[in-house]
Protein backbone atom coordinates (compact mmCIF):
# COMPACT_ATOMS: atom_id res chain seq x y z
CA UNK A 1 0.00 0.00 0.00
CA UNK A 2 1.55 3.21 -1.00
CA UNK A 3 1.85 6.33 1.40
CA UNK A 4 0.15 9.66 0.37
CA UNK A 5 3.00 12.54 -0.71
CA UNK A 6 2.29 15.39 1.53
CA UNK A 7 3.33 18.55 -0.43
CA UNK A 8 4.91 22.00 1.64
CA UNK A 9 1.69 23.41 1.46
CA UNK A 10 0.11 20.25 3.32
CA UNK A 11 2.47 21.11 5.92
CA UNK A 12 2.13 24.41 6.63
CA UNK A 13 -1.16 23.90 8.89
CA UNK A 14 -0.20 21.69 10.86
CA UNK A 15 3.48 23.42 12.01
CA UNK A 16 1.31 26.47 12.16
CA UNK A 17 -0.39 24.68 15.23
CA UNK A 18 2.58 23.32 16.66
CA UNK A 19 4.34 26.88 16.63
CA UNK A 20 0.61 27.95 18.24
CA UNK A 21 0.69 25.26 21.33
CA UNK A 22 4.32 25.80 22.14
CA UNK A 23 3.78 29.37 22.20
CA UNK A 24 0.92 29.15 24.60
CA UNK A 25 2.85 26.67 26.33
CA UNK A 26 6.16 29.24 26.89
CA UNK A 27 3.29 32.37 27.73
CA UNK A 28 1.83 29.91 30.23
CA UNK A 29 5.02 29.38 31.30
CA UNK A 30 6.68 32.60 31.20
CA UNK A 31 3.56 33.90 33.51
CA UNK A 32 3.97 31.49 36.07
CA UNK A 33 7.29 32.41 36.17
CA UNK A 34 7.35 35.71 36.78
CA UNK A 35 4.25 35.33 38.68
CA UNK A 36 5.98 32.86 41.44
CA UNK A 37 9.00 35.73 41.30
CA UNK A 38 6.59 38.24 42.55
CA UNK A 39 5.35 36.46 45.15
CA UNK A 40 8.45 35.23 46.15
CA UNK A 41 9.80 38.93 46.75
CA UNK A 42 6.75 39.87 48.05
CA UNK A 43 7.41 36.81 50.75
CA UNK A 44 10.86 37.70 51.63
CA UNK A 45 10.34 41.49 52.39
CA UNK A 46 7.39 40.30 54.42
CA UNK A 47 9.21 37.11 56.13
CA UNK A 48 8.94 33.67 55.61
CA UNK A 49 8.16 33.09 59.38
CA UNK A 50 4.82 35.53 59.23
CA UNK A 51 3.70 33.42 56.20
CA UNK A 52 4.26 30.20 57.77
CA UNK A 53 2.68 30.85 60.98
CA UNK A 54 -0.49 31.66 58.38
CA UNK A 55 -1.03 29.13 56.55
CA UNK A 56 -0.03 26.44 60.00
CA UNK A 57 -3.67 28.22 60.80
CA UNK A 58 -5.46 25.66 57.68
CA UNK A 59 -5.61 21.92 58.31
CA UNK A 60 -6.77 19.14 56.29
CA UNK A 61 -10.92 20.09 57.52
CA UNK A 62 -10.09 23.87 56.55
CA UNK A 63 -8.58 22.81 52.92
CA UNK A 64 -11.44 20.22 52.20
CA UNK A 65 -14.03 22.92 52.65
CA UNK A 66 -12.26 25.49 49.77
CA UNK A 67 -12.02 22.55 47.51
CA UNK A 68 -15.38 21.69 48.79
CA UNK A 69 -17.04 25.12 47.76
CA UNK A 70 -15.08 24.59 43.96
CA UNK A 71 -16.35 22.31 43.35
CA UNK A 72 -19.95 23.31 43.83
CA UNK A 73 -18.85 26.21 41.32
CA UNK A 74 -17.99 23.71 38.79
CA UNK A 75 -20.68 21.51 39.57
CA UNK A 76 -23.14 24.52 39.38
CA UNK A 77 -21.66 25.58 36.00
CA UNK A 78 -21.39 22.42 34.68
CA UNK A 79 -25.54 22.02 34.96
CA UNK A 80 -26.01 25.50 33.45
CA UNK A 81 -24.02 23.81 30.51
CA UNK A 82 -26.81 21.19 30.40
CA UNK A 83 -28.95 23.81 30.41
CA UNK A 84 -27.63 26.43 27.68
CA UNK A 85 -27.25 22.33 25.35
CA UNK A 86 -31.09 21.65 26.04
CA UNK A 87 -31.98 25.70 24.56
CA UNK A 88 -30.10 24.91 21.41
CA UNK A 89 -31.72 21.61 21.18
CA UNK A 90 -28.83 18.98 21.60
CA UNK A 91 -29.86 15.81 23.93
CA UNK A 92 -26.83 14.77 26.36
CA UNK A 93 -27.47 13.47 29.71
CA UNK A 94 -26.72 15.34 32.24
CA UNK A 95 -24.04 13.34 33.75
CA UNK A 96 -22.19 13.98 29.97
CA UNK A 97 -22.88 17.42 30.25
CA UNK A 98 -21.23 17.97 32.90
CA UNK A 99 -18.42 15.88 32.25
CA UNK A 100 -17.72 17.82 29.31
CA UNK A 101 -17.88 21.10 30.93
CA UNK A 102 -15.57 19.84 33.69
CA UNK A 103 -13.07 18.89 31.49
CA UNK A 104 -12.47 21.75 29.56
CA UNK A 105 -11.21 23.52 32.43
CA UNK A 106 -7.87 21.51 31.82
CA UNK A 107 -7.74 24.40 29.07
CA UNK A 108 -8.66 27.15 31.11
CA UNK A 109 -4.84 28.53 31.32
CA UNK A 110 -4.29 28.48 27.34
CA UNK A 111 -4.33 32.08 26.53
CA UNK A 112 -7.92 33.69 26.57
CA UNK A 113 -9.69 30.34 27.57
CA UNK A 114 -9.72 29.36 23.87
CA UNK A 115 -8.78 26.17 24.74
CA UNK A 116 -12.12 25.49 25.99
CA UNK A 117 -13.83 25.55 23.23
CA UNK A 118 -13.18 21.92 23.04
CA UNK A 119 -16.08 21.23 24.41
CA UNK A 120 -17.65 22.33 21.16
CA UNK A 121 -15.83 19.35 19.67
CA UNK A 122 -17.29 17.28 22.19
CA UNK A 123 -20.70 18.45 21.79
CA UNK A 124 -20.52 18.32 18.06
CA UNK A 125 -19.23 15.31 18.24
CA UNK A 126 -21.03 13.27 20.39
CA UNK A 127 -24.77 14.76 19.22
CA UNK A 128 -23.72 14.55 15.46
CA UNK A 129 -24.84 18.69 15.31
CA UNK A 130 -22.96 20.78 12.80
CA UNK A 131 -20.51 23.20 14.72
CA UNK A 132 -22.64 26.35 13.48
CA UNK A 133 -25.22 25.21 16.15
CA UNK A 134 -22.66 24.44 18.71
CA UNK A 135 -20.70 27.45 18.22
CA UNK A 136 -23.48 29.93 20.27
CA UNK A 137 -22.56 27.60 23.55
CA UNK A 138 -19.15 29.07 23.87
CA UNK A 139 -20.62 32.62 23.75
CA UNK A 140 -23.70 31.89 25.47
CA UNK A 141 -21.59 30.24 29.14
CA UNK A 142 -19.12 33.15 29.05
CA UNK A 143 -21.97 35.45 29.21
CA UNK A 144 -23.58 33.95 31.80
CA UNK A 145 -20.26 34.15 33.94
CA UNK A 146 -20.14 37.43 32.98
CA UNK A 147 -23.51 38.44 34.28
CA UNK A 148 -23.71 36.51 37.31
CA UNK A 149 -20.22 38.09 38.14
CA UNK A 150 -21.62 41.39 37.64
CA UNK A 151 -24.58 40.93 39.40
CA UNK A 152 -22.87 39.56 42.50
CA UNK A 153 -20.18 42.56 42.84
CA UNK A 154 -23.36 44.90 42.21
CA UNK A 155 -24.78 43.45 45.40
CA UNK A 156 -21.36 43.59 47.22
CA UNK A 157 -21.35 47.42 46.00
CA UNK A 158 -24.73 48.01 47.34
CA UNK A 159 -24.36 50.45 50.69
CA UNK A 160 -25.28 47.29 52.63
CA UNK A 161 -22.27 45.59 51.98
CA UNK A 162 -19.88 48.28 52.79
CA UNK A 163 -17.08 47.85 50.14
CA UNK A 164 -16.73 50.85 48.92
CA UNK A 165 -16.29 52.48 52.01
CA UNK A 166 -14.66 49.62 53.21
CA UNK A 167 -11.92 49.17 50.75
CA UNK A 168 -10.04 52.50 49.81
CA UNK A 169 -12.98 55.14 48.93
CA UNK A 170 -14.43 56.32 46.08
CA UNK A 171 -11.31 54.99 43.64
CA UNK A 172 -12.46 51.33 43.91
CA UNK A 173 -16.76 52.27 44.20
CA UNK A 174 -15.79 53.93 40.65
CA UNK A 175 -13.56 50.89 39.36
CA UNK A 176 -16.14 48.25 40.41
CA UNK A 177 -19.18 50.22 39.07
CA UNK A 178 -17.46 50.65 35.93
CA UNK A 179 -16.48 46.66 35.89
CA UNK A 180 -20.23 45.84 36.85
CA UNK A 181 -21.31 47.95 34.01
CA UNK A 182 -18.63 46.63 31.39
CA UNK A 183 -19.27 43.04 32.15
CA UNK A 184 -23.23 43.41 31.58
CA UNK A 185 -22.52 45.10 28.43
CA UNK A 186 -20.56 42.60 27.04
CA UNK A 187 -23.22 39.61 28.14
CA UNK A 188 -26.01 41.97 27.13
CA UNK A 189 -24.47 41.73 23.61
CA UNK A 190 -23.78 38.04 23.53
CA UNK A 191 -27.82 38.03 24.05
CA UNK A 192 -28.63 40.04 20.79
CA UNK A 193 -28.27 37.69 17.70
CA UNK A 194 -29.23 40.61 15.48
CA UNK A 195 -26.27 43.13 16.84
CA UNK A 196 -23.78 39.62 16.04
CA UNK A 197 -24.99 38.80 12.52
CA UNK A 198 -24.71 42.75 11.77
CA UNK A 199 -21.16 42.52 13.10
CA UNK A 200 -20.37 39.65 10.77
CA UNK A 201 -21.64 41.67 8.14
CA UNK A 202 -19.94 44.44 8.46
CA UNK A 203 -17.07 42.23 9.38
CA UNK A 204 -17.39 41.44 5.69
CA UNK A 205 -18.60 44.48 3.84
CA UNK A 206 -14.87 45.91 5.53
CA UNK A 207 -12.85 42.86 4.52
CA UNK A 208 -14.70 41.85 1.27
CA UNK A 209 -12.99 38.54 2.24
CA UNK A 210 -13.57 34.79 4.51
CA UNK A 211 -17.38 34.78 3.03
CA UNK A 212 -17.84 31.29 4.60
CA UNK A 213 -16.24 32.45 7.90
CA UNK A 214 -18.94 35.41 7.86
CA UNK A 215 -22.08 33.11 6.65
CA UNK A 216 -20.91 30.54 9.16
CA UNK A 217 -21.10 33.64 11.60
CA UNK A 218 -24.29 34.67 11.00
CA UNK A 219 -25.87 31.36 11.20
CA UNK A 220 -24.16 30.67 14.57
CA UNK A 221 -25.53 34.04 15.61
CA UNK A 222 -29.43 33.03 14.53
CA UNK A 223 -29.25 29.80 16.20
CA UNK A 224 -27.76 31.68 19.19
CA UNK A 225 -31.37 33.41 19.83
CA UNK A 226 -32.82 30.23 21.35
CA UNK A 227 -30.56 30.26 23.81
CA UNK A 228 -32.11 33.71 25.28
CA UNK A 229 -35.35 32.42 26.30
CA UNK A 230 -36.56 33.37 29.94
CA UNK A 231 -36.99 29.30 30.70
CA UNK A 232 -32.94 29.26 29.58
CA UNK A 233 -32.34 32.80 30.50
CA UNK A 234 -33.81 32.29 34.27
CA UNK A 235 -31.65 29.23 34.96
CA UNK A 236 -28.17 30.31 33.65
CA UNK A 237 -28.15 33.31 35.67
CA UNK A 238 -29.00 31.39 38.38
CA UNK A 239 -26.57 28.66 38.53
CA UNK A 240 -24.00 31.24 38.09
CA UNK A 241 -24.67 33.11 41.06
CA UNK A 242 -24.52 29.76 42.68
CA UNK A 243 -21.32 28.77 41.49
CA UNK A 244 -19.58 32.27 41.96
CA UNK A 245 -20.72 32.80 45.35
CA UNK A 246 -20.13 29.41 46.35
CA UNK A 247 -16.43 30.42 45.55
CA UNK A 248 -16.47 34.06 47.47
CA UNK A 249 -17.80 32.13 50.71
CA UNK A 250 -14.84 29.92 50.46
CA UNK A 251 -12.78 33.09 50.48
CA UNK A 252 -14.45 34.78 52.91
CA UNK A 253 -13.93 31.18 55.21
CA UNK A 254 -9.90 31.76 54.44
CA UNK A 255 -9.63 35.29 55.64
CA UNK A 256 -11.53 34.16 58.85
CA UNK A 257 -9.47 31.15 59.04
CA UNK A 258 -5.83 33.34 58.79
CA UNK A 259 -7.31 36.38 61.03
CA UNK A 260 -8.71 38.51 58.69
CA UNK A 261 -11.88 40.15 59.82
CA UNK A 262 -13.54 41.10 56.80
CA UNK A 263 -17.27 40.48 55.96
CA UNK A 264 -18.59 38.04 53.55
CA UNK A 265 -19.78 40.81 51.22
CA UNK A 266 -16.59 42.81 50.87
CA UNK A 267 -14.65 39.40 50.92
CA UNK A 268 -16.84 38.41 48.28
CA UNK A 269 -16.33 41.66 46.44
CA UNK A 270 -12.80 41.34 46.92
CA UNK A 271 -12.83 37.99 44.73
CA UNK A 272 -15.25 38.96 42.14
CA UNK A 273 -13.28 42.05 41.38
CA UNK A 274 -9.91 40.42 40.88
CA UNK A 275 -11.60 37.51 38.93
CA UNK A 276 -13.00 39.54 36.44
CA UNK A 277 -9.69 42.23 36.63
CA UNK A 278 -7.81 38.88 36.06
CA UNK A 279 -9.86 37.71 33.06
CA UNK A 280 -9.57 41.18 31.66
CA UNK A 281 -5.49 40.92 30.96
CA UNK A 282 -6.25 38.26 28.55
CA UNK A 283 -3.66 36.78 30.26
CA UNK A 284 -3.83 32.39 30.50
CA UNK A 285 -6.27 31.82 33.86
CA UNK A 286 -5.77 35.46 34.67
CA UNK A 287 -2.60 34.47 35.74
CA UNK A 288 -0.82 38.25 37.19
CA UNK A 289 -3.96 40.27 37.31
CA UNK A 290 -5.90 38.34 39.62
CA UNK A 291 -3.18 37.66 41.67
CA UNK A 292 -2.18 41.54 41.75
CA UNK A 293 -5.52 42.85 42.15
CA UNK A 294 -6.79 40.58 44.78
CA UNK A 295 -3.32 41.74 46.79
CA UNK A 296 -3.93 45.55 46.30
CA UNK A 297 -7.39 45.46 47.11
CA UNK A 298 -6.86 43.54 50.31
CA UNK A 299 -3.98 45.11 51.77
CA UNK A 300 -6.48 48.70 51.19
CA UNK A 301 -8.70 46.55 53.05
CA UNK A 302 -6.39 46.94 56.06
CA UNK A 303 -5.30 43.01 55.47
CA UNK A 304 -1.31 43.18 56.47
CA UNK A 305 0.95 41.73 53.63
CA UNK A 306 1.72 38.44 55.35
CA UNK A 307 -1.89 37.60 55.04
CA UNK A 308 -3.00 38.84 52.39
CA UNK A 309 -0.02 36.89 50.15
CA UNK A 310 -1.04 33.38 51.31
CA UNK A 311 -4.91 33.98 51.16
CA UNK A 312 -4.33 34.91 47.85
CA UNK A 313 -2.05 31.79 47.19
CA UNK A 314 -4.14 29.80 48.17
CA UNK A 315 -7.68 31.21 47.04
CA UNK A 316 -5.71 30.79 43.10
CA UNK A 317 -5.10 27.33 43.94
CA UNK A 318 -8.21 25.68 45.29
CA UNK A 319 -10.38 27.68 42.71
CA UNK A 320 -7.85 28.16 38.97
CA UNK A 321 -5.36 25.16 39.70
CA UNK A 322 -7.88 22.98 41.37
CA UNK A 323 -10.07 23.17 38.18
CA UNK A 324 -7.10 22.61 36.18
CA UNK A 325 -6.02 19.06 37.81
CA UNK A 326 -9.90 17.97 37.97
CA UNK A 327 -10.24 18.93 34.12
CA UNK A 328 -7.04 16.85 33.52
CA UNK A 329 -7.94 14.28 35.12
CA UNK A 330 -11.36 13.62 33.56
CA UNK A 331 -10.14 15.07 30.05
CA UNK A 332 -9.22 11.48 28.90
CA UNK A 333 -12.71 10.56 29.21
CA UNK A 334 -14.70 13.27 28.01
CA UNK A 335 -12.43 12.43 24.70
CA UNK A 336 -14.21 8.66 25.12
CA UNK A 337 -17.63 9.89 25.53
CA UNK A 338 -17.87 12.30 22.79
CA UNK A 339 -17.25 9.85 20.33
CA UNK A 340 -19.78 7.71 21.47
CA UNK A 341 -21.93 8.76 19.13
CA UNK A 342 -25.36 7.31 20.88
CA UNK A 343 -26.52 10.90 21.64
CA UNK A 344 -29.25 13.27 19.48
CA UNK A 345 -30.88 16.54 18.37
CA UNK A 346 -34.23 17.30 19.76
Amino acid sequence: MTRPVLSAADCVPASRAVFRRRRDVWVLAGTAVLLVIGLAGLARATGWQEIGAQLARLGPAEIAVLLGLSLINYLARGVRWHVLLGGAGLRLPLPISVLHFIAGLAMAVTPGRVGELVRLRWTATATGAPLDRAAPLALADRAGDLAAMALLLAACLGPAAGLAGGVAGGAPLAAGTATVAGALALAGLATRPEVLMALAAAGYRLTGRGARIFARGRRAARSAARLWRPRVLVPVLALGLVGWLAEAVGFHLLLHWLGAEIGLWQAAGIFVFATLAGGLTGAPGGIGGAEAAMIALLAAAGVPLDTALPATAIARIATLWFAVAIGVALFPLAEAHSRDGRHALV
